[in-house]
């Protein structure tokens, strides 16, 4: 597993150094030997290294990673910009549209918003090609939640958005004032029209940081080309 060499990485020194992270270090690396998983290891991180502590302005909480080859790569509900468009995702990018506009692009890599300060973190951060939740429970959820704290504890306005069950499942986290807790069902065809078509979260958001005087998320994802190619095949940078 690459190494997290931000401030993520004074922030979360302690997990380290508790038995939980040792065995699960030991399981994630005798997994990634024995079997096919996801994503590559050295993006296993990428939420974390592309959004560093300081920036995070948007939190996007998701489950685990996409489970079929090529899919994942670190970001939750974001894919390589060459994949098909998930189909959750594609009900969030419906909303984009009718809550602010944007343009229904036509790939899934959502690089450009980590690196404006939206974490797009899964609660799992690995998974066996082809089974979903299949690492739920070795561990991922005690680091996750350490960072979720760490962001709540942040003495700044932070939205997080949080979408089904799971996600609002991290809300007894949240209790500082100074952030904005925004909930809706998950957008997966399942649930989408059970409320997150309408929920308006994007364009919250950015009243929200507009106004605590910071800059806005712009939430247009640009059509793929070289620039988009470069930048979500590099993301580790």
């Amino acid at each position: 597993m690459a190494a997290i060499d931000n401030d993520w990485k004074e922030a979360l020194k302690e997990e380290y150094r508790k038995p939980y992270y040792r065995d699960l270090y030991l399981t994630v690396s005798r997994e990634y030997r024995e079997r096919e998983i996801f994503p590559p290891s050295d993006e296993i991180f990428n939420a974390f290294h592309l959004t560093p502590l300081k920036d995070v302005k948007v939190v996007i909480l998701g489950q685990d990673p996409y489970h079929n080859r090529g899919q994942a790569h670190g970001l939750c509900f974001s894919v390589r910009p060459e994949v098909e468009i998930p189909p959750s995702l594609v009900n969030i990018y419906q909303e984009l549209h009718d809550d602010l506009g944007c343009r229904i692009p036509d790939n899934g890599c959502l690089v450009k918003w980590a690196r404006q300060g939206v974490l797009l973190l899964n609660t799992v951060l690995t998974v066996r090609a082809h089974e979903a939740n299949s690492h739920r429970g070795i561990g991922w959820e005690e680091f996750t939640d350490a960072a979720i704290r760490h962001l709540n504890m942040q003495d700044r306005p932070i939205v997080f958005m949080l979408w089904g069950r799971p996600a609002q499942s991290k809300m007894r986290m949240l209790d500082n004032p100074r952030h904005l807790i925004l909930t809706a069902p998950h957008p997966s065809p399942l649930s989408a029209y059970r409320g997150f078509f309408g929920c308006r979260h994007f364009s919250q958001a950015n009243e929200f940081l507009r106004f605590h005087q910071l800059e806005p998320i712009d939430w247009q994802i640009e059509d793929i080309g070289a620039q988009t190619a470069r930048i979500c095949t590099d993301e580790s940078d």
